[in-house]
């Protein structure tokens, strides 16, 4: 099975002035855990997610002041739509993260997540019957 068809592809995408506060609020409405921060004065496509944003509150950082781009990484391991799922999650584990931006052709194309691998990996299974 390949990235493509795990991928999410709608993708939640902020810009570098986003408080963390509305990240989080974005996020969490959607049940994500990392958006694509586009910030094309620090070299374009950058990662947050929601261990960034833990990461920043548990240093006693104010969120409605902290902007994305302060918490953003912009070196980015980014995954084709043609890797296997054993190839993105190697990229995953040596790089130690859980999500990796999907790129086609030089655009954001997805983003796909441990989660979404295991889902592909583990087929939900019907609950038994009750006797």
């Amino acid at each position: 099975m390949l990235v493509r068809d795990a991928m999410s592809t709608v993708i939640l995408t902020l810009g570098p002035a986003h408080t963390l506060r509305q990240a989080a609020a974005l996020m969490s409405a959607r049940r994500i855990g990392a958006a694509v921060v586009l910030d094309p004065d620090a070299g374009g496509t950058g990662i947050l997610t929601e261990r960034d944003i833990l990461n920043s509150v548990g240093l006693g950082q104010n969120p409605d002041t902290e902007r994305a781009h302060a918490h953003t990484t912009n070196n980015v391991v980014f995954a084709a739509p043609i890797w296997t799922l054993e190839e993105a999650a190697r990229a995953m584990t040596h790089g130690g993260f859980r999500h990796l931006v999907v790129l086609d052709r030089g655009e954001v194309a997805g983003i796909v997540s441990v989660r979404d691998i295991i889902r592909c990996w583990v087929p939900v299974r019907e609950p038994a019957p009750v006797p």
